[in-house]
């Protein structure tokens, strides 16, 4: 059975891509490629006023992300297991939410010159969840950030569950963490590895066993 060597864990805000994913290259013994979100000198002038400095830190985001998958491709990405918390094409599903329509012109134009330069995953791991489930995790995380809200996730989640319902450009595992916590349950966390290594084609819907009594696993 070939190896995954490219594996992306995504997911709408409060789903757990990024633990999941330090997790997850831990146990593959893999390079680990987390999004600089907090380098980004818009950031909190953004949350301040999210429409006048929408534009410029999605910009810096969408650059941002386009030169770590670059260094990665500098580091042989294809000869080691990397495990990265974003999908540079979902980039553009913030920039749908956030930017005016001129604004979102111009930067689908500088976003379509980059992806055709960005490596493809060999696998995307996509962790669902209810909207209301996602707005609960987020305020119980420590130093959550106070400009969110509930129509802000409801939102978000609704675009990225359009997108992934789509996606078909990669092999998708679809996982529904909404009654489960991979860093809780080992067990939980054991199968949907065996989940991640044995998929390699198409679309999988994955219900943790632990999740629900009597859950049906996965579904192909």
């Amino acid at each position: 059975m070939a190896e995954t060597r490219y594996i992306v864990v995504e997911g709408p805000i409060g789903a757990g891509k990024t633990a999941l994913a330090v997790k997850l290259a831990e146990v593959l013994q893999a390079r680990l490629i987390l999004e600089e979100t907090q380098a980004n000198p818009f950031l909190n002038e953004f949350h301040k006023d999210r429409r006048k400095f929408a534009f410029q830190a999605q910009l810096f985001f969408l650059l941002s992300r386009y030169r770590q998958l670059q260094e990665v491709n500098q580091l042989n990405l294809f000869h080691r297991t990397t495990v990265g918390d974003f999908l540079f094409e979902r980039d553009r599903l913030f920039a749908e939410l956030n930017l005016a329509d001129n604004e979102f012109e111009l930067y689908f134009q500088v976003f379509h010159l980059l992806f055709e330069r960005t490596p493809q995953p060999d696998l995307v791991v996509y962790l669902s969840a209810g909207s209301e489930v996602l707005w609960e995790r987020v305020q119980a995380k420590a130093g959550a950030e106070t400009w969110l809200n509930y129509d802000y996730i409801e939102e978000l989640n609704e675009i990225y569950t359009k997108f992934f319902y789509r996606y078909d450009r990669t092999p998708l595992l679809v996982v529904n963490t909404s009654n489960v916590d991979f860093m809780a349950s080992e067990e939980d966390f054991r199968q949907l590895v065996k989940e991640i290594q044995n998929h390699r084609k198409g679309i999988k819907y994955y219900i943790p066993l632990g999740s629900e009594p009597g859950g049906l696993g996965s579904i192909g």
